[in-house]
């Protein structure tokens, strides 16, 4: 789980667009760039390298 607070602080590295916090694979999703950052023991990793792509399904699901 992500502070709510620091949810509202982060954005995407490459876009600077606002971020979506995925639970079930405990990530930060970027619509914008199309990638998920890991969460790594609360702290998340906002390293574009360290990024990985979203399924094109993974994408879909957030535009419900």
């Amino acid at each position: 789980m992500i502070d709510p607070k620091l949810l509202d602080l982060l954005v995407c590295p490459l876009t600077k667009a606002k971020l979506t916090y995925n639970e079930s694979t405990n990530e930060l999703w970027s619509e914008e760039a199309g990638l998920a950052y890991a969460v790594r023991d609360g702290i998340p990793v906002m390293v574009v390298a360290e990024a990985r792509e979203l399924s094109e399904s993974e994408k879909a699901s957030l535009g419900d």
